[in-house]
């Protein structure tokens, strides 16, 4: 059993795997992740200071979810994140598109796919009349 301390309100819980936050704070922060994801909906050209203090959220958490995936914003929002890798402005994620492309790339190049494994027929030995000696 892995008991752990909320890293939001403290309370001792059965942590299993994720953020290291106890249930009903994780309740709590996915009503967050609603209240922000209608507000964007309703105010499209929010920026994310804004969506943060209307929201009762931080800026962090708002950025957290846009790198999860979770928020994405319309194409003329003047919400963006830079690409990790190369710093381009992006909408949602971790990567451009760019990057992403070179990453599978790369790691598909690196991962080589199994070869047929090439299976010599066996040398059958004879065991039939054949003498055989040991050394005394």
């Amino acid at each position: 059993m892995n008991v752990r301390n909320c890293r939001k309100c403290g309370k001792l819980f059965n942590h299993i795997a994720g953020m290291p936050i106890c249930p009903a704070c994780k309740e709590k922060l996915e009503e967050k992740f609603q209240d922000v994801k209608k507000y964007v909906r309703e105010h499209p050209q929010a920026d994310i200071k804004e969506v943060a203090e209307e929201c009762e959220v931080e800026v962090g958490q708002i950025q957290q979810w846009i790198r999860e995936e979770r928020l994405e914003f319309t194409s003329d929002s003047p919400v963006k994140l830079p690409c990790e890798n190369c710093g381009e402005m992006i909408r949602s994620g971790r990567f451009c598109e760019k990057c992403k492309n070179n990453i599978t790339k790369n790691l598909s190049s690196v991962i080589e796919k199994p070869k047929p494994v090439r299976q010599e027929p066996k040398k059958v030995q004879e065991t039939g009349s054949k003498m055989r000696f040991l050394d005394r």
